[in-house]
């Protein structure tokens, strides 16, 4: 039986013409019908406006906000989908994925989240490298690694009013990986979908390509982890070497391989040291 459950997609944007259109395109091309788009945009100047307004369904907001993971909150509290998923405006979904998503949790009502697998890709859209996960695994996540991006994640929006919302005015950078620990000490339930949901952009007018903001992402996340109790320093480091060998034997048991080259050293010659993006909280600026 085909699924009704209604998606969310929110976009966070901000001065992101140069490839919001495909963002857009990737969601307004899907095969499944009950979908909701709502783009956040925090008072772009480039353009980026006249490109959203060309895909007349999108429901749209511009406003000076306190950064795009305000806007995924501003985006989540007006979404009307029972499932919400957040794509960046510079990523874009993969083919048919909104309707295996739907179907995932309409055969697994007790998934409260679920997250898959995505395609890092450069500037030009070409392939970087694919990874795939094994499963959600919360001793992975509290220990030190961030199996899911929340570009390849959706959460059912009861569990954001179980857990709240991103603490965007604590982490400018790292409230995703912030709120994965808490579904991960909250005991959720969260299934994997094993294919490609994303894209995900690593260019020259993105954060995730910027030195800067990698290195602010270390030391927010040090910082959560205190706060949390999390083991830190020597015992903190073992603990995450045994989750990075966990993750890869789960691979090797569950996906039948296993990551011979790590991720970070494939993406270091696309890291900038700086990138060229706009921010209304002063990231940029770092």
């Amino acid at each position: 039986m085909a699924s009704s459950i209604k998606i969310t997609i929110v976009t966070p944007s901000y001065n992101g013409a140069n490839t919001i259109r495909e963002t857009l395109e990737s969601v307004a091309t899907q095969d499944y019908p009950h979908v909701e788009h709502i783009v956040m945009d925090g008072g772009s100047t480039d353009g980026t406006l006249d490109i959203v307004r060309q895909f007349p369904p999108i429901k749209l907001t511009s406003e000076k906000d306190e950064g795009h993971y305000h806007a995924m909150n501003k985006g989540i509290e007006m979404a009307s989908g029972e499932v919400i998923g957040i794509l960046n405006a510079d990523d874009c979904y993969c083919e048919g994925i909104l309707r295996k998503v739907a179907t995932a949790f309409e055969a697994n009502p007790e998934w409260e989240a679920l997250f898959g697998d995505f395609i890092f890709i450069d500037d030009k859209g070409n392939e970087i490298y694919r990874r795939e996960e094994a499963c959600w695994d919360p001793q992975i996540v509290l220990f030190g690694f961030g199996i899911a991006l929340h570009q390849a994640l959706f959460v059912k929006k009861s569990l954001y009013k179980r857990l709240g919302l991103l603490r965007h005015k604590e982490f400018k950078n790292s409230c995703d990986i912030e709120f994965l620990t808490r579904m991960a000490l909250a005991k959720c339930h969260v299934g994997h979908l094993r294919d490609y949901i994303v894209r995900y952009r690593y260019h020259l007018h993105g954060q995730s390509a910027d030195k800067r903001v990698v290195a602010n992402m270390a030391r927010e996340t040090a910082r959560m982890r205190v706060e949390y109790g999390l083991p830190v320093g020597r015992v903190g480091w073992m603990l995450c070497t045994y989750a990075r060998i966990k993750r890869q034997a789960e691979k090797i048991v569950m996906r039948g391989k296993c990551d011979f080259i790590p991720g970070k050293w494939i993406l270091r010659k696309h890291m900038r040291e700086r990138t060229n993006f706009s921010s209304n909280i002063g990231v940029d600026k770092l």
